[in-house]
């Protein structure tokens, strides 16, 4: 299936972040697999290289949030007809620590599990975020209008937006622009964890 360039920006989500995770490549296959689907199917479907996803599967590379989305569109059914199954069914899905995707900031001493529906990753994201003491996540700016809100569990941390400086202990919540550069810093002596979710073009704030 074709994806509308727009979709690409995602690929920008986290400057030089890293899919770390050995299980998402078996989880791309395991799913290929249970949809009875070759590798050029699913490259047909997704619009991703068929080279490029039989590297994802075998580990040898490390696919861009967009990718990885794209993949997810071409394998699993949409929030409507999950939600549509029926109106008194129940709707509980699990996914295990093995299957949760690990994403690092270029200097190692970060690392956001993707916590957050990979399907709703155009406008609503969510990551559990843990760093090592003196830890630094720089990231280009997202779509005009986004928004995204820290809110520390452990340790402290500092985001700097554009200039702007504002730092959070534990029990702390910083809600802040991200449609410009911005950085977290981890700048407690200990190590440091925090939710961080991050809302596409969000209204607009003057």
């Amino acid at each position: 299936m074709g994806v509308e360039r727009g979709r690409e920006r995602t690929k920008d989500l986290l400057t030089g972040a890293q899919v770390l995770s050995g299980q998402l490549g078996k989880t791309i296959q395991r799913l290929r697999k249970a949809y009875n689907l070759s590798l050029s199917e699913l490259a047909e479907q997704s619009g991703v290289a068929k080279s490029i996803i039989s590297q994802i599967e075998r580990n040898e590379t490390n696919p861009t949030l967009a990718t990885i989305w794209r993949l997810s569109q071409a394998l699993d059914v949409s929030i409507e007809r999950v939600l549509a199954t029926g109106d008194e069914e129940p709707f509980i899905e699990k996914s295990s620590r093995a299957d949760t995707p690990i994403l690092v900031s270029d200097d190692g001493r970060m690392r956001l599990a993707i916590v957050g529906w990979i399907k709703t990753v155009e406008w609503l994201q969510w990551y559990d975020l843990s760093a090592d003491p003196g830890g630094v996540l720089d990231s280009d700016a997202h779509q005009r209008g986004s928004v995204e809100s820290l809110s520390v569990l452990e340790g402290e941390f500092e985001v700097d937006v554009a200039g702007a400086v504002q730092r959070a202990r534990a029990g702390e919540t910083l809600r802040y622009r991200c449609d410009r550069p911005h950085t977290v810093r981890c700048v407690s002596e200990t190590t440091g964890r925090a939710m961080m979710v991050v809302i596409m073009k969000a209204a607009v704030m003057e």
